[in-house]
């Protein structure tokens, strides 16, 4: 009898999610100094590059802007605005080779996680923007009985993550990788509810005291809102640094149904060649293109 054949494991396909992280937009200090960081120590390669504004991200793909200017006020965090950008790796030996990476250079992680949906580290960059780097586990492993997405934050075993580098070393940004979710500090969870789900038109698969998790196409989440900084925050001053935009990409047809509900709701946004832009309650730039 010939030998039974496992099917392979199954991994969510972000990339056909009908919503996806394309790009984060950050207003920044010292532009030199964010460039190195986030080229050396997360490996994004530097696409193009201004006396002001400089665009990092793996091939020709963009994934980050910084746009400099040392008069910004520096990063208020208990300001709405950004919690971390999430940068997705495609798979777990990639998380152990950057975990080696961090390691040799001396870079000091904030926090290690297992949330049952992905494996995390969590890090800031020179001026306090929250990052975290992770990959997805399995979907098989998403879900409970009732077949909901099910979330938490455990221990990582780090010693377990590093044996899976191998003798390979970490040499950049792989292929495959991209920003697979943004997590924002929000003011109130209820405002952030009524705008990213009933506007943008996103699912809510996971809720934790404090926050909400956005999903699209299944996904446990590509955006996500907490208080847990910012709880009665108002409107983020202009002057400040830190998060600018997020740029997303969906379908025409999600595209459409957004400005729909826009119109219908009187939230203000305005049309260009390629989509929409929008701000949430707390001034953040939503930027939608099919």
């Amino acid at each position: 009898m010939p030998a039974e054949i496992s099917a392979p494991t199954a991994y969510f396909d972000i990339t056909k999610a009908p919503l996806r992280i394309s790009a984060v937009r950050l207003k920044v200090r010292d532009l030199a100094r964010m460039r190195g960081f986030y080229h050396s120590i997360l490996g994004l390669q530097v696409i193009a590059e201004g006396a002001q504004q400089v665009t990092l991200g793996i091939g020709e793909t963009p994934l980050l802007v910084l746009s400099g200017d040392p008069a910004l006020t520096p990063n208020d965090p208990q300001q709405a605005g950004l919690f971390h950008t999430a940068f997705l790796l495609p798979a777990r030996a990639d998380l152990a080779r950057w975990l080696a990476h961090t390691i040799q250079r001396g870079q000091r992680l904030q926090g290690a996680s297992d949330h049952l949906v992905s494996e995390a580290l969590y890090l800031a960059d020179p001026e306090g923007n929250g990052i975290e780097i992770y990959t997805d586990r399995p979907l098989a492993e998403w879900h409970d009985a009732t077949g909901n997405i099910r979330m938490a934050t455990e221990p990582l075993d780090l010693q377990a993550l590093l044996a899976e580098a191998g003798d390979t070393a970490w040499a950049g940004f792989p292929q495959g990788g991209c920003i697979g979710h943004v997590h924002l500090q929000v003011g109130d969870t209820g405002k952030a509810d009524r705008f990213y789900r009933d506007i943008i038109g996103l699912d809510i698969p996971a809720t934790y005291p404090g926050a909400s998790f956005y999903g699209s196409g299944g996904y446990h989440h590509q955006l996500a809102g907490n208080i847990w900084n910012a709880r009665g925050a108002g409107h983020r001053p202009s002057g400040m640094a830190g998060l600018e935009a997020v740029e997303i990409t969906l379908n025409a047809a999600e595209l459409t149904q957004v400005k729909t509900r826009a119109q219908v709701a009187n939230v203000p946004h305005s049309a260009h060649p390629t989509g929409l832009t929008l701000h949430d309650p707390w001034g953040t730039e939503i930027t939608l293109k099919a």
